[in-house]
């Protein structure tokens, strides 16, 4: 098989397939409602692109791309401009209920914008689609399509802009939590933040009425504070020991996790967080990014650290820009070690955690031609980006850094045409890629410490997992909610416009299929996370029923088993929450808005916690 243009042979992307032919589809339309719609959505649902089910002719699987949505990215294809079985155009990213909309990055192609995926050429590709929901958010909610293409009208390639000339406070309030004598006990109303002047059984709410035997409980939940008509971000939800800390708007809040009681006062901020760390440091660390003025320009350049222990602050310093094009707009925060990437749309800049000190600067690189797009933090600390522009050696590249000096540990070209959209993990390095030109998309495994090719996926099926926004202007490379990985297999949800889907396992060493297992309910499964000798993965609610959190054993029938049901009752607030963050931490389900409407009647729910 002959290598694709202007890209030295790598051994590392498999042999191509025959491909089969077929045309990329045509945007995917929401299904008409079919029952009572529930509440309005707090924000517009990000959609990731999806693969149709033929192959196509590419290196991964083809995929036809579903109607761009607000949020996830483009669908991914197969092999670098190879045909293959799994090289398949896919679908434009479809709105996805957990991912947030974010910023669309200039020169590399995001899983938010709607375009199918595709693999890299010389190995099998196999369809992944973009982030998004596995099952479309409008089904069984006639009222919450007009809902949602109101909301979009404030959604530019993927990103939520607000349109408001500054921030208007009044009518702020303050959340106070109430105490529950048994926040356990059967059918108890769960703890009440109140309305904001202090009363914490005012206007109390019983989400638990009706509950039925077999149900998990509403443990206590958070309104959001008042924010403007145009909305605003909650993005950042962490579980810390004994507390589950929130930001929203202008504030961080932590609350106890069996009370739903303040742990520390409110950290209020001057102006809008504009980005947060969704790393916490070893010595419980956060850190934030706040806008420097009201106005809609105003750049997201302050940077606070906060103690998760005490809500504390530590340092606070401004970060300057580094070019011309250099703009932050919005901030991506990452957190390796001690240091703070604090990423932009063609620079980042990296600090020490320990005392705010400029360790180097992850700028333009090979004299000018390559800038970064987007940023990857934990384990590794990981740069893509974007170079040649325009030109005929235009490419993209992935670098892992040295966090202490920012020297380049390795490097990994890709083809053209291939642009990387997503980190599905930073380690094991598996990365998301995908092809405009030809509708197709590429999942492609690292081996350790080094830029060879462990694997490409090569299995025939539309993927959809639900990632955050797009890497444009700063977002960033990861946040994807149901993909997650262990040091054998990668885990990710199939496609399901109706009925169940499924959670593929597939092996790190060969990206072919380990296993699979079907949702136990009529609604889409996403993986969370690897705990222990399972997979715990969320089933998404309906609108009538709650949703599940279930154990995904690791071997034997691979069956879920359900850990938490939760309470018809609040079906409409859980799927309501478009765009949101979840989390299961011993025993308890979290789950919370990422991004406020600023338009809903009397103040939104903020914040959920669940549990026996």
């Amino acid at each position: 098989m002959s290598q694709p243009p202007n890209q030295p042979p790598s051994g590392g992307f498999g042999a191509p397939q025959d491909p089969q032919q077929g045309a990329p589809q045509p945007p995917a339309q929401p299904p008409q409602p079919q029952a009572q719609p529930p509440q309005a959505p707090q924000t517009p649902p990000s959609g990731a692109p999806q693969t149709p089910p033929a192959p196509q002719p590419g290196y991964g699987y083809p995929q036809t791309p579903p109607a761009p949505q607000p949020g996830y990215g483009y669908p991914q294809s197969g092999p670098y401009n190879q045909p293959g079985p799994y090289n398949q155009p896919t679908q434009p990213g479809q709105p996805g209920p957990y991912g947030q909309p974010t910023q669309p990055g200039p020169y590399a192609a995001q899983p938010q914008y709607g375009y199918p995926q595709q693999q890299f050429p010389g190995g099998p590709g196999t369809p992944g689609t973009p982030p998004g929901g596995g099952k479309n958010p409008f089904k069984g909610k006639p009222g919450l399509i007009v809902a949602a293409v109101a909301a979009a009208a404030l959604v530019i390639g993927g990103v939520a802009w607000a349109v408001v000339g500054g921030d208007d406070d009044s009518g702020k309030k303050k959340p106070v939590a109430g105490k529950s004598d048994d926040p356990k006990a059967s059918g108890s109303a769960p703890v009440n933040p109140g309305d904001g002047d202090g009363d914490g059984d005012k206007g109390a709410e019983d989400l638990n009425a009706g509950r039925q035997p077999g149900e998990s409980k509403a443990l206590w939940y958070k309104e959001a504070p008042k924010v403007p008509g145009s909305g605003a971000d909650a993005k950042g939800m962490w579980v810390h020991k004994d507390i589950a800390v929130k930001a929203a708007f202008k504030e961080i809040t932590a609350y106890k996790v069996k009370t739903g009681d303040q742990a520390w006062p409110a950290i209020k901020f001057p102006q809008k967080i504009c980005g947060t760390t969704p790393q916490i440091s070893k010595d419980n660390e956060i850190v934030v990014a706040y806008k420097d003025g009201q106005k809609d320009d105003a750049k997201c350049n302050q940077i606070q650290v906060v103690d998760l222990d005490d809500g504390s602050k530590g340092w606070v310093k401004p970060v300057k820009e580094e070019g011309l094009f250099d703009m932050s707009l919005s901030t991506d925060l990452s957190l390796t070690g001690d240091t703070l990437m604090v990423g932009r749309s063609q620079s980042g800049t990296a600090l020490r955690l320990s005392d705010g000190k400029e360790l180097f600067v992850a700028d333009k690189k090979d004299p000018g031609t390559c800038f970064p797009s987007g940023f990857a933090g934990g384990k590794k600390m990981l740069v893509a980006y974007s170079c040649g522009a325009s030109s005929p050696t235009e490419h993209d590249e992935l670098q892992q850094l040295d966090p202490k000096s920012g020297k380049a540990v390795w490097t990994k070209k890709f083809p053209k045409g291939w642009k990387i959209g997503r980190i599905y993990s930073e380690s094991p390095t598996i990365v998301y890629l995908t092809n405009e030109d030809k509708k197709q998309w590429n999942i492609t495994t690292l081996k350790p410490n080094s830029s060879a090719t462990r694997s490409e996926v090569g299995v025939d099926e539309k993927f959809a997992p639900e990632c955050d926004g797009s890497t444009f202007l700063g977002g960033s490379l990861q946040g994807c909610l149901g993909a997650t990985t262990d040091d054998k297999n990668l885990y990710l949800p199939t496609d399901a416009t109706s009925g169940p889907n499924e959670v593929v396992a597939i092996n790190l060493n060969t990206g072919k299929e380990a296993w699979r297992t079907k949702s136990p309910a009529d609604e889409s499964m996403l993986p969370i996370k690897v705990e222990g000798d399972a997979v715990i993965g969320y089933v998404n609610p309906s609108y009538d029923s709650g949703g599940q959190v279930v154990s995904i054993p690791l071997s034997g029938s691979h069956k879920p088993k359900t850990l938490l049901k939760n309470p018809s009752g609040t079906s409409e607030i859980e799927s309501g929450f478009y765009s949101k963050a979840i989390d299961y931490v011993d025993g308890r389900f979290y789950i919370s808005t990422t991004r406020l409407s600023g338009s809903a009647k009397g103040q939104e729910k903020l914040m959920l916690a669940y549990g026996k």
